[in-house]
């Protein structure tokens, strides 16, 4: 008997990925997660432009997770003119990537994850289902949407970060808006949280043990600093990336990927959550224990259990980021234009590193003398799991191979939505054939 599963363009993801499984006479023929989105040349695009355009212009590889584009292009801009930034700045900056993060992680995990936990087609349905949940997802996600344009400047491609700090910044009094909101947002979670325990059951039982990259910091949860880590072989600078990522190409994706010391790795919250686990929150802390989340976690359905424990840790960290700010006084003159003088641009290369809400995110630049871009590197969190998606399919479908098709698919949509996947920022590559005649 023949069993063909092509899913072309998985729903409730960003970007667009197929699923091909064919299954004949109880033998796997096909197996193959393609990215087939349009390619995109953010590397080119920013090449020959000024060190001061850069972040705005690389900010729109994702409507998403722009703001963690933005710190990675900052940090790299920074790293390589030699910038240090004051200290409250540093803070601000991790607020509003807290702020991203619960923006990014409620909205897969209340629009996109939770309608197959119910086994419902979207999230449309549970308004009338599950009025109550709904509501709190979407308080959640409007909190954090304005906690991003306050201290941003807007929700999306913020316009006040910029090389050395903060062109303009929040009020004092609307830094204890943003605070208020963040603890508004963790009262949103408690019963959020409570109500995905009682769904744990609908997480399919499938685990493969994989290679988990993150950023790590003997300080804090990393986000923003820190050395890239692995599960398997220890700490290492960030300036090793490439030794890390080892980019390659394949037929089937549009998307390069990614492999270190296996065949593939994970990034995301489930890879930050196991390697950073001890320097979660008390809050944080306490909600993985009643989602049953532990390290070392190999089931990559629980990366979306690892985003709603990350959006907890990011609500009670910027709480107390923001108590620090106030009780230091708040110095509300620390700003610095949008091209600013006292920036020294110089020669160099710079490497940024940030974890965005899908995963450890790369920004490499060159710069000539007069700032000018020479040449870029993006490596994106879902291109670096590609490959780990790929590899989960090979090991599940084998343990499926006698259900019927219907369930097949819906395990590995469920699959690759776990990730969820950021597909068009990853897809930064394109084979052409030129035929002579």
């Amino acid at each position: 008997m023949k069993k063909r599963i092509v899913d072309k363009h998985v729903t409730r993801v960003e970007g667009h990925g197929n699923i091909v499984v064919t299954i004949d006479d109880g033998k796997i023929e096909e197996c193959r997660w393609e990215v087939t989105e349009a390619p995109r040349f953010f590397e080119a695009i920013v090449v020959g432009r000024k060190w001061y355009e850069i972040h705005h212009i690389t900010s729109r590889i994702c409507g998403i997770c722009s703001i963690a584009h933005q710190f990675a292009s900052l940090k790299a801009t920074e790293s390589a003119f030699g910038v240090k930034i004051p200290e409250q700045t540093l803070k601000l900056r991790k607020i509003l990537l807290d702020g991203e993060t619960v923006q990014s992680h409620i909205l897969h995990v209340g629009y996109l994850a939770l309608p197959d936990l119910l086994k419902v087609g979207s999230v449309i349905s549970l308004a009338t289902t599950h009025p109550d949940e709904v509501r709190l997802v979407i308080k959640v996600h409007r909190l954090a949407n304005e906690i991003c344009e306050i201290v941003g400047g807007r929700t999306t491609h913020p316009m006040r970060c910029v090389v050395g700090g903060f062109c303009a910044l929040p009020t004092e009094e609307e830094l204890k808006l943003v605070r208020d909101k963040f603890v508004q947002i963790l009262d949103g979670l408690q019963p959020l949280a409570e109500f995905v325990a009682s769904l744990l059951s609908g997480f399919p039982d499938f685990e493969r043990e994989t290679e988990y990259i993150a950023l790590v910091s003997d300080k804090e949860y990393a986000f923003y600093d820190g050395k890239i880590g692995s599960t398997d072989t220890g700490k290492t600078e960030v300036e090793n990336y490439l030794e890390v990522t080892n980019e390659y190409v394949v037929p089937q994706s549009t998307a390069k990927f990614t492999k270190h010391a296996r065949s593939s790795y994970m990034v995301g919250a489930l890879a930050r959550f196991n390697l950073n686990s001890e320097k979660l929150l008390s809050k944080a802390k306490e909600v993985a224990e009643m989602l049953k989340l532990k390290p070392l976690c190999t089931n990559p359905y629980m990366n979306n259990v690892a985003q709603l424990v990350e959006c907890v840790h990011a609500a009670e960290n910027s709480i107390n980021l923001i108590d620090q700010i106030l009780d230091e006084g708040f110095k509300k003159d620390e700003v610095v234009g949008e091209i600013s003088s006292s920036i020294p641009v110089r020669a160099g290369r710079g490497i940024g590193v940030v974890e965005a809400p899908r995963g450890i995110l790369f920004h490499d630049y060159e710069y000539d003398s007069s700032g000018t871009c020479l040449r870029v590197n993006c490596v994106i969190p879902t291109n670096q799991n590609h490959g780990n998606i790929q590899k989960d399919m090979e090991e599940l479908v084998p343990k499926m191979i006698d259900y019927p098709e219907e369930e097949i698919k819906f395990a590995l949509q469920m699959l690759v939505r776990a990730y969820d996947p950021c597909i068009s920022c990853s897809a930064h590559y394109i084979k052409v054939k030129f035929n002579k005649k």
